[in-house]
């Protein structure tokens, strides 16, 4: 397809000397580009598809970057990025050194918040809208929210601070009835419920000032019409939330629809009172495989945009861990599965299916899935959370003191964990270490291998107090056999030792080779379980000249870093990620990068 529109658009403005006709024109290359650059660099592709004309619309009403525009997440900007002045460096988007998938200030003056996480797109817009408003600047701040994202405490806990509040903040919220996975619970119930129309906003408001304007009578009879509408919009719409909160509700509108969202996005900019656009959009929309299945294509890899992506169905960290945890299921009916709006992403999708009411989708909510988990284990139940490791750090104070100081065994799956490369900074699970070895009574295994994954869910069923298994995107490198032990070493009968754990262990094995050709014999002491650190281990690094410590995690409170506090080591040095976060680029690239391959391994072991 010919990108005659979409090549001339160099910022929002542009969009402004566009009729609706070249508009739609305009979503259609969009549309196909998205389709064409995601094929081919991966990324998010359902929910981008989803949000064009509603991002087309919305930058061709409000004046960026005046104006503040924050999406949710992020992962539905791609059409954003095409319209302010990115166009040309899209093919780079998820590549190293190129454009991120999300929202970043450092990239561009149209994002003007660090996106990646859900549910804070509220709380920083609203929180931009006050800091003009303080500086006297009389600007717009508009989020778009998903109704996925809307589960958020955060997010939740924003409508409660701003609704009744005055000024020109604006809440889009993006409805496409899902989030990865499929909506669940009440918010998405009351959502379906409410059914208003843009139209009576525009007649209202035309009615208002035709009344205001008949001497004597005109206020009376606004006022009388004013609370009948209260009364009927109550006996008929059972209160639509976010009126109940104080903000002025405009929707459902089409969200394909240019004409219908630039009506009510000037509604809404013309309020002297925070509004909610509810949207309603197509997941995928444009892309048959992508509609059909918009769970699937929410975040996909490369693949073939002419037959879409055909799955090849190999095992991979995540659908091990679901495929252990049904089979423990089998036997135990105290065994529980929770996820946080992340079904299919966690494996879980055969649990739900085959255990229904002891699986437990809370929807994003990260935090209070950490504290129903640790309800459940209270009494007496068996449950496990399975998350991403970036999503878990919401939790860290549930974990604390609901889980741990009680000493409940939670067990947490936590998928993800390492580096996970493109997605970048927002999503890479280099914390999970840190902030789990610093609560006690805590226990973590890292398996680097299906086999070690099923054996530590296994023997996680009697756990008596909190336990973390961290588990890594993708595919196993090599099968480590399961043990029961807190570490295993591998022998060349060397004076120097190679200490990992996870994924990583391969390199390490690769490494040991390596430098065995060349006339140096080093140890690989892989960890099992990585916390708390035995004494026998402690003692055993004493023996050696000089241990080598390679950490897929942040060094500032990694496990290296305890070891080292501990032991007696004669000599030592440390090799993980600095303190710096890790950019988008893939998992190889990241590795060779902070030293983590098996090359630089053997390097670092010869002093290279």
């Amino acid at each position: 397809m010919e990108y005659k529109f979409l090549e001339g658009i160099k910022t929002p403005d542009d969009l402004k000397k566009l009729n609706i006709s070249e508009l739609n024109s305009l979503c259609a290359e969009i549309r196909d580009l998205l389709i064409n650059t995601v094929s081919k660099n991966g990324g998010h592709l359902a929910s981008n598809l989803g949000a064009v004309e509603l991002t087309v619309a919305i930058h061709s009403v409000l004046n960026a970057p005046d104006d503040s525009i924050i999406f949710d997440v992020g992962h539905q900007c791609y059409t954003h990025k095409l319209i302010t002045g990115r166009y040309s460096d899209f093919g780079s988007i998820r590549k190293e050194n190129g454009l991120s998938g999300f929202m970043r200030p450092d990239e561009s003056i149209y994002d003007p918040f660090v996106t990646g996480h859900a549910s804070n797109s509220l709380a920083a817009a609203y929180g931009i809208y006050k800091a003009n408003a303080l500086q006297g600047k009389n600007h717009t701040s508009l989020a778009v929210i998903g109704d996925g994202s809307m589960t958020g405490g955060l997010a939740l806990e924003a409508l409660n601070n701003i609704g009744g509040s005055k000024g020109n903040f604006i809440v889009v919220l993006n409805d496409n009835k899902m989030s990865i996975s499929k909506n669940v619970g009440s918010m998405s119930t009351h959502l379906k419920r409410i059914r208003l129309k843009p139209g009576y906003y525009r007649f209202k408001s035309g009615t208002e000032n035709l009344l205001f304007k008949i001497p004597l009578i005109g206020k009376p009879i606004h006022s009388g019409l004013s609370r009948l509408k209260k009364m009927f919009t109550r006996q008929v719409y059972r209160n639509n939330l976010f009126e109940c909160l104080g903000f002025k509700y405009i929707g459902p509108v089409d969200g394909h629809n240019i004409e219908q969202l630039r009506a009510a996005l000037k509604i809404a900019r013309d309020q002297s009172k925070p509004c909610v656009i509810h949207a309603i959009t197509v997941k995928g929309k444009g892309y048959p495989f992508a509609e059909q299945q918009p769970g699937s294509y929410h975040g996909v890899s490369a693949f073939d945009s002419h037959d879409g992506i055909h799955e090849n169905g190999e095992a991979c960290f995540s659908s091990v861990a679901g495929e252990a945890l049904v089979k423990l299921a089998e036997n135990d009916k105290s065994v529980c599965a929770i996820t946080a709006a992340m079904t299919t992403g966690t494996g879980l999708t055969e649990f739900s299916k085959r255990y229904k009411n002891r699986f437990f989708d809370v929807g994003i909510a990260e935090e209070y899935a950490a504290t129903f988990a640790a309800g459940l284990a209270s009494a007496g139940m068996k449950p496990y959370f399975a998350v991403y490791s970036s999503f878990l750090q919401r939790s860290y104070d549930q974990i604390i003191h609901d889980t741990a100081i009680a000493g409940l065994p939670v067990r947490y799956l936590i998928d993800r964990a390492g580096i996970v490369g493109e997605d970048g900074e927002t999503h890479q699970g280099l914390f999970d270490v840190a902030f789990l070895t610093t609560i006690p009574k805590m226990t973590v295994y890292s398996p680097a291998s299906y086999k070690e994954l099923v054996g530590c869910i296994e023997k996680s069923a009697t756990a008596e107090s909190p336990l973390a298994i961290r588990y890594p995107r993708g595919k196993e490198k090599y099968s480590f056999d399961y043990s029961d032990k807190d570490f295993t070493v591998f022998s060349n009968r060397g004076r120097i030792a190679l200490v990992t754990y996870g994924i990583i262990s391969s390199n390490a094995l690769e490494a040991q080779q390596q430098l065995l050709t060349e006339g140096v014999a080093a140890d690989v002491i892989k960890l099992n379980k990585i916390y708390p650190i035995s004494d026998k281990f402690c003692d055993v690094l004493s023996d050696y000249d000089k241990v080598f410590f390679f950490e897929e995690g942040i060094r500032k409170g990694g496990i290296s870093e305890h070891i080292v506090s501990r032991a007696n080591i004669k000599s030592h040095k440390i090799i993980a990620i600095p303190d710096r976060f890790v950019p988008a680029m893939s998992c190889e690239a990241a590795r060779k990068k902070y030293l983590l391959d098996s090359e630089s391994m053997a390097k670092t072991v010869k002093g290279e």
